[in-house]
C-alpha cells in the first residue's frame, strides 16, 4: 500500500473516536506506522494479543532494533488497578513477560502484603522494549510507545493507576518532578486516580526497613492504595 494510504489510515484529523469505539474493520496489522509522527488512533486494538503482535514488529523508536521480545504486560485485562513501570529488564526481554525479574518478584510481594491479588491488577511499562543497559527511557522513546499504553488504559479502564518511578509518572501525566517529592500523593489524571510510588528496583538497592526508608515509605503507600481500592469497591456495590 502506498505511503499516502498509510497516512490516511492513521490520520486523526477530523475524527475523535469514542473510548469504546471498535477497531477499524479494514485495519491491516502489516501497516503499523513506523514513523512516530503518524498517530495510532484510539480504539484500533481489540485485544492485548493484538498490541503484543504489533509491538513485536514495531520500529517507532530505536529500541526495536535490539529487542528479543516486546513486553506488553501481564495480569487481568479488566482489573481495577493498572501498574505502570518504566521499561523491561533483561529477564523480561528474554521471556516476553512483564516484571518477572527480581524487581517484579519484589513487586508481587508488595502487592500480596495487602492482599492485592493477580485478579486485581494488570502490570505494564511505559516502553515495551528494553532500553540498553536498563537505562531510563528517553522522552522520544516514551512518546513513540505511549499510544500502546493509552490503548491498554482504554481497554482495561482501571480505577487506579500505580506509577512506578519518575519516568512512569512523566510518561503518563507529564509531571517532571522527582519521584521522592510526589510519591504517596494521589494525582488525578484523565478522570483516574494515579499513585506515584518508588520503583521496586530502587527498593532492591535500598534494603533498609527503618522508618523513613524507601521500603518503609512504600509500605505506607501500598496501604493507602489498598484502602482506596476498598473504598471504590464499596461505592460501586
Amino acid at each position: 500500500m502506498a505511503s499516502d494510504d498509510q497516512m490516511d489510515l492513521f490520520n486523526l484529523a477530523g475524527m475523535a473516536p469514542a473510548a469504546d469505539s471498535a477497531p477499524a474493520a479494514n485495519f491491516n496489522p502489516d501497516l503499523i506506522p513506523t514513523d512516530v509522527k503518524v498517530p495510532i488512533p484510539s480504539g484500533i486494538y481489540r485485544s492485548m494479543e493484538q498490541i503484543s503482535e504489533h509491538c513485536n514488529r514495531c520500529h517507532r523508536c530505536e529500541l526495536g532494533k535490539n529487542r528479543t521480545h516486546a513486553v506488553v504486560g501481564r495480569g487481568n485485562d479488566k482489573a481495577p488497578i493498572l501498574i505502570v513501570g518504566e521499561g523491561p529488564g533483561q529477564t523480561e526481554d528474554e521471556t516476553g513477560l512483564a516484571f518477572v525479574g527480581k524487581a517484579g518478584q519484589l513487586l508481587d510481594k508488595i502487592l500480596a502484603s495487602v492482599q492485592i491479588t493477580e485478579d486485581d491488577y494488570f502490570v505494564s511499562n511505559i516502553v515495551k522494549c528494553r532500553p540498553p543497559d536498563n537505562r531510563t527511557p528517553t522522552v522520544q522513546e516514551m512518546d513513540a510507545c505511549r499510544p500502546y499504553l493509552m490503548e491498554q488504559i482504554r481497554m482495561i479502564d482501571p480505577k487506579i493507576i500505580l506509577l512506578l518511578g519518575a519516568a512512569s509518572v512523566r510518561g503518563i501525566t507529564g509531571d517532571k518532578r522527582g519521584i521522592t517529592k510526589i510519591r504517596g500523593q494521589w494525582i488525578e489524571w484523565d478522570n483516574r486516580l494515579c499513585m506515584p510510588m518508588l520503583h521496586p528496583a530502587y527498593l532492591l538497592r535500598n534494603p533498609s526497613r527503618d522508618k523513613g526508608s524507601p521500603k518503609w515509605l512504600t509500605w505506607q503507600d501500598i496501604q493507602t492504595v489498598r484502602s482506596k481500592l476498598d473504598e471504590i469497591r464499596q461505592e460501586m456495590s
